[in-house]
């Protein structure tokens, strides 16, 4: 018996990711499926949402529920006897779960690997890794080298010796405080007021980009819930916070660090020695060398003289993250392990701050501006957004 189809679960909020292993064992006892199972040769293939797990959960939550989600997917087949591969639905921000494959892959747990990998490549990350042959060559070398590092070299969680028990209790306790923060900003009463009054998200729900809609609902009629992973890393994106990247951690390891000071030697291991650990660390600093909140203060002030709550919430993590940061990696700045991305964004960052100048200033016009005046500026607001998402080289 051959089937022609598969059955591919997808996975994407923090709860769905949490209840994967149970629901992969509900459906592989099965019968009925498990003859589906059969027909496709004993294969079975899943897959994993990178951008609505951290939109829901923040950027520490996220990247753990998807790792724990991986461990525990992986052994539910392996206990049922099925092939597998799992099939990462990243974007090509860190916010949704982008950075450089070869790592991600040294990072995901011993156990996944098979020698089968799936993921997308999204956004102008296509032509940045593909529209060079050589670039293309040395990025597909980089994925190639890395499933037979991870294939070939003996398993290893990479903590020393670290009982998995107490890490995983550990990393559950980060991740559950760095949800705390995150929800706290998200879920405030007049954060969408905020959050839309500040960045240019109007303009972004009308752009035609993405093949799916910015919003299940209307532009028009657009909320948080309903808003896609894309346009809300945008918007972000567009007025140099990032959050998505990197939000959350500051008050997570600063209150461990702060409460069990004795972890920060445990926390510089894991750092040093586990390939999960370490990469979320440093896509995180890359995402904060690239934040810039000093132009952020710019859009904030849109409403107001003074820096609001959520801008100074904002500051005060990433002052935070910061400091914690550094006393794990050991370094003297955010990305001293990689110099020359910290310079490129260095060298970037006066032209870049020009034109989000530029775009605070049609968003003003844009917003006192009678309706029947506002095309031109909409057009404008349009070739500001296109400007700064080349400087960044980045949108969601």
């Amino acid at each position: 018996m051959r089937c022609p189809i598969d059955f591919v679960p997808l996975f994407e909020t923090i709860e769905d990711l949490e209840a994967a292993a149970s629901r992969m064992e509900a459906i592989l006892s099965h019968p009925v499926y498990r003859m589906q199972v059969a027909a496709r040769g004993g294969f079975q293939e899943i897959m994993l949402g990178y951008s609505d797990s951290t939109k829901d959960g923040g950027y520490w939550m996220a990247n753990w529920a998807l790792h724990r989600a991986q461990e525990q997917l992986a052994e539910v087949c392996l206990r049922h006897g099925v092939d597998f591969r799992l099939f990462h639905g990243r974007g090509g921000t860190v916010g949704r779960g982008g950075g450089r494959a070869n790592q991600a892959i040294l990072a995901m747990p011993p156990v996944v690997h098979n020698g089968r990998i799936r993921f997308t490549e999204q956004g102008e990350v296509i032509s940045f890794r593909y529209a060079l042959p050589e670039i293309a060559h040395r990025h597909l070398e980089q994925i190639v080298n890395a499933m037979l590092r991870v294939v070939g070299l003996p398993a290893a969680s990479g903590t020393d010796g670290t009982d998995p028990a107490t890490r995983n209790r550990l990393m559950d306790e980060l991740a559950a405080r760095s949800m705390r923060a995150y929800r706290r900003l998200i879920d405030a009463p007049d954060f969408w007021s905020w959050y839309t009054r500040i960045t240019p998200i109007d303009q972004i729900s009308r752009l035609p980009i993405a093949s799916r809609p910015v919003s299940r609902s209307s532009a028009r009629e657009v909320d948080f819930e309903s808003l896609r992973a894309i346009p809300w890393v945008f918007a972000w994106t567009q007025v140099r916070y990032l959050i998505p990247g990197w939000f959350g951690i500051g008050q997570a390891l600063d209150e461990l660090l702060q409460t069990s000071p004795e972890h920060l030697e445990t926390l510089r291991t894991w750092y040093r020695s586990w390939p999960f650990f370490r990469t979320v660390l440093q896509n995180a600093q890359r995402e904060m060398v690239r934040a810039r909140l000093e132009i952020a203060a710019y859009y904030d002030r849109l409403l107001g003289d003074g820096p609001t709550a959520f801008h100074q919430m904002i500051e005060e993590d990433y002052h935070r993250a910061r400091t914690a940061i550094l006393r794990i990696t050991d370094q003297e700045e955010l990305l001293d392990h990689d110099p020359i991305i910290r310079k490129s964004v260095q060298l970037r960052n006066p032209y870049t701050d020009v034109l989000n100048l530029v775009q605070l200033e049609l968003m003003r016009r844009y917003r006192q501006a009678p309706e029947a005046d506002r095309e031109p500026l909409r057009r404008a607001l349009f070739l500001s957004i296109n400007g700064i998402a080349a400087a960044m080289q980045s949108t969601g």
